[in-house]
């Protein structure tokens, strides 16, 4: 069985599965994942959520539509000029 037809293959039971694993680093008898075990369980999970989940559902989406107006997110390109300007802190309640 190739890696396509394994992915394929993939339940939602054993999607939640790879990822408790991957949380936990144990599998659900308690043995730990080894390296490679942990490797090849986030490519499936990432492999499988890319094919069967929305994006807004994927392991590691950041929601970047959700900010207060006027509220910067840090992906925003330093100013050219002065790279090391200084910002000032908003204190909110």
């Amino acid at each position: 069985m190739d890696f396509e037809q394994l992915i394929n293959n993939i339940t939602p039971d054993i999607h939640a599965s790879l990822k408790r694993a991957i949380e936990i680093g144990k599998w659900p008898d308690g043995r730990r994942l080894t390296q490679e075990q942990k490797e090849l369980c986030m490519e499936a999970v990432i492999s499988y959520e890319q094919r069967h989940l929305a994006q807004t559902d994927r392991v590691g989406h950041i929601d970047r539509g959700s900010k207060a107006e006027g509220e910067l997110c840090d992906d925003q390109p330093a100013p050219a000029n002065n790279q090391n300007q200084e910002r000032p802190l908003k204190w909110s309640e």
